[in-house]
């Protein structure tokens, strides 16, 4: 098993070695290249994943095409698309890979049965679902309260590895901001 997820777990679940290993006995791990598909719109999500190494994102489009990434997963991040994951609806979102990745991924019934086996795993997911739904709320409230220069300020504190490993224009399309008020406000940033 991939050693930066079991010092994860150890840091973040405190897990005793047998559920760390039953944990691992479900889990798939994989290397994914730059630009694969982990889920189109359309598509019932029927996985959760872990991030090893490398960087992924979650984003929808509009009917124009344009791309609005709703979220960068670097190392260290949790990647699903809940909805469809939870209610076998189709997903509405696209997941794909920015980087050469390594991951760790589980089934959603292997995901449940892991809930029932070891308790602390359901704890850590509520804890960790609570903490998404009050990060959603408050790029919520700095989407339609916040300047430009406070957005991205707020990226950068967010996401400080993933600023520099990905083009402008898509932390542009996270930040709901064109490319040139991107610019501008990085450029001014920098004389600072």
């Amino acid at each position: 098993m991939h050693a930066g997820f079991e010092a994860y777990l150890k840091e973040n679940m405190q897990l005793p070695d047998d559920e760390f290993r039953l944990m691992c006995s479900f889990a798939v791990e994989r290397k994914l290249h730059r630009k694969q598909m982990l889920l189109q719109e359309g598509e019932i999500c029927r996985f959760k994943i872990f991030v090893c190494k490398g960087l992924i994102r979650t984003y929808r489009t509009r009917e124009d095409g344009t791309e609005h990434i709703i979220q960068f997963s670097p190392e260290n991040f949790w990647v699903t698309e809940p909805d469809s994951l939870h209610n076998g609806t189709p997903s509405r979102y696209y997941i794909d890979v920015l980087e050469d990745s390594e991951i760790i991924f589980w089934t959603k019934s292997d995901f449940y049965f892991l809930y029932e086996q070891v308790p602390r795993l359901k704890y850590f997911t509520e804890r960790l679902i609570s903490r998404n739904v009050t990060l959603g709320r408050d790029r919520i409230f700095s989407t339609i309260s916040s300047t430009p220069e406070e957005k991205y300020d707020e990226f950068v504190q967010t996401y400080p590895t993933v600023f520099a490993r990905v083009p402008l224009h898509m932390i542009a399309s996270y930040l709901g901001l064109s490319l040139k008020t991107l610019s501008r406000v990085r450029h001014a940033q920098l004389k600072r």
